[in-house]
């Protein structure tokens, strides 16, 4: 059977059958072919068995799908701000402002942390994708893409490259150099190509790989030196708006949220859908790991916000509000897991206490819908972009960043009374080198 098909406007020879009909653009076995109607419609019914039909198939999916989510259902006997009762709950706090970022002539669309924890990536909807010093607020780099609604952009792991792409259905590659008067449109490299918009991109854990999301419904992976598709990923049934690499050093897994309401965790190796998760009322606008990998959460148009344990498979928080009534575009966690920033189409930026499930913050200053933001990477400010045409950093309180598995939280702030939490990785004795003071 055919993975994904495509609405396309080509005439032309059937690869099939060889008749000169209006084609489609599919993907089979991971290639990419042209049938036409006709014969994807054949293709749909080969495999069947004798007095088998697609309802018939459509109607044991549902039966089976019921009966997972009744097992589901016996084991969820408890909820997360249950089980963090004993937990003593953050108090109100205050973050303000230290540097606004204004150089876009329109809409912030997206925007990216470098491993440095100083420069960020953004990208806008005049077709302009500007590398800041979110220090100084410098510009380092602009690059004019050739589209507006440059809708992704992305560092590379190593800093000497970004990605970016948008209503051009692709995902090009830059080079980063300091070379004065450098034309990086002469730089610029093609790597995805897919049939319709690109809507996020992210570098696995080195240069030499590339993961996209695309309007056309599919995810994909790619070889950044020869531009060689290395995987494809086909089961949203509608747009995939988001995505995210597991935080591990193997990284084989991610996961995408579309407008099909869907989560779907996959396996990078095989291709396969391993997880999915289907709570939402509305488009999934972002998803985001939790940073022990064991969780994720993903923010709506249904003004919620979800947490997904992996390991119970099955969504164990909402954070949400009467009062709030306004979709949820971008989330991300702090470095320790226990705050949850969430942005907002109302123009704010609500904070959450993941364990308790309560609202500890409101933050203000954007003047339009927050359309993104990210935590730096050593979880020291957080930077969020808006539709206001700007981007702002905040800083982030130290008593924040203490680092806990989200399986030990209980174990640990039991014993919290007696620590002092430090700007320090739990691993390290000593405070990060190029800590970005604000």
């Amino acid at each position: 059977m055919c993975d994904q098909t495509f609405l396309a406007n080509v005439f032309g020879p059937c690869d099939k059958c060889s008749q000169n009909r209006a084609l489609r653009e599919i993907y089979h076995k991971n290639e990419k072919v042209s049938y036409c109607s006709l014969c994807v419609g054949m293709m749909a019914t080969e495999g069947l068995k004798e007095n088998e039909t697609l309802a018939s198939l459509k109607n044991e999916a549902e039966s089976l799908k019921g009966k997972l989510e009744e097992e589901r259902a016996k084991l969820h006997d408890v909820e997360l701000h249950q089980v963090a009762e004993r937990v003593e709950a953050l108090g109100q706090f205050v973050m303000k402002t230290r540097r606004t970022l204004k150089g876009h002539g329109n809409k912030v669309l997206c925007m990216d942390w470098c491993k440095d924890k100083r420069r960020i990536v953004s990208s806008s909807q005049d077709g302009k994708v500007i590398v800041w010093d979110g220090f100084t607020t410098n510009k380092e780099h602009a690059v004019t893409m050739p589209c507006t609604w440059v809708m992704a952009c992305a560092y590379a792991p190593s800093g000497c490259a970004i990605a970016c792409g948008g209503l051009d259905n692709k995902c090009s590659v830059y080079p980063l150099t300091f070379e004065k008067n450098e034309n990086m449109a002469a730089k610029k490299k093609s790597v995805a190509m897919h049939t319709n918009y690109l809507s996020a991109c992210s570098f696995t854990n080195s240069d030499m790989q590339i993961l996209t999301a695309s309007g056309d419904g599919t995810c994909a992976l790619w070889d950044v030196e020869s531009g060689q598709l290395l995987q494809s990923f086909h089961g949203h049934g509608a747009d995939v708006l988001c995505l995210d690499l597991a935080p591990s050093e193997t990284g084989n897994t991610f996961v995408s949220g579309g407008c099909d309401k869907k989560a779907m965790v996959w396996d990078m190796r095989t291709g396969q859908c391993i997880q999915s998760f289907e709570t939402h009322e509305s488009d999934i606008n972002s998803v985001r790991y939790y940073p022990s990998g064991d969780a994720f959460a993903s923010g709506s148009d249904d003004a919620t916000c979800r947490l997904y344990d992996l390991r119970a498979d099955r969504e164990v928080a909402i954070y949400s509000k009467e009062s709030i009534i306004f979709g949820a575009s971008s989330v991300d966690f702090s470095l320790s897991g226990r705050l949850l920033f969430a942005g907002y189409n109302d123009y704010t930026i609500n904070v959450w206490d993941v364990l308790k499930g309560a609202r500890v913050s409101i933050l203000f200053g954007h003047e339009n819908r927050v359309s993104t933001l990210r935590v730096s990477p050593d979880g020291t400010a957080f930077c969020s972009g808006s539709w206001d045409h700007t981007l702002r950093v905040r800083r982030l309180h130290c008593s924040f960043l203490f680092c806990f598995s989200f399986s030990f939280a209980l174990c640990v702030y039991k014993e919290m009374g007696t620590i002092e939490p430090r700007i320090h990785d739990v691993n390290e004795s000593q405070p990060p080198s190029s800590v970005l003071r604000l």
